[in-house]
């Protein structure tokens, strides 16, 4: 079995899986729209995160693999989610709301990558 597949580490996966994905349920629950503002929320929160644990794993080595296996693969990795925003794409496309389909996606498409990106570079100098 190879080193990342060892049962501990899937166990990690599995539990923060979880949690993310109970979250990302209820606060899709908690914030019903006729626009998917539910999954712009979670991809663009769920991204900021994965970027500050990941910079602190890497800048200042203060988080260990597993809670990147916990955390980062599972709990963010459940909890962010490209399936569900393809599908509100097409749904808002075939409902006629051509308009805020191209919105959602630019909206995705710049403040994930954006808020990861501060995540990464900005929130570790707090904590070095």
């Amino acid at each position: 079995m190879a080193p990342d597949m060892e049962p501990k580490s899937l166990l990690l996966v599995a539990m923060g899986g979880a949690f993310g994905a109970v979250a990302r349920y209820a606060i899709s629950e908690w914030i019903p729209s006729e626009f998917p503002w539910s999954t712009l929320g979670v991809n663009v929160v769920g991204s900021f995160l994965l970027g500050v644990l990941i910079a602190m794993s890497i800048i200042n080595e203060q988080v260990s693999p597993e809670i990147l296996l916990l955390v980062g693969t599972g709990a963010l990795g459940a909890f962010t989610t490209m399936s569900t925003f393809s599908v509100d794409v097409i749904q808002l496309i075939d409902s006629g709301k051509h308009m805020p389909a191209f919105s959602y996606m630019m909206a995705n498409f710049t403040l994930c990558p954006l808020s990861a990106f501060i995540g990464w570079r900005y929130i570790p100098m707090l904590f070095s």
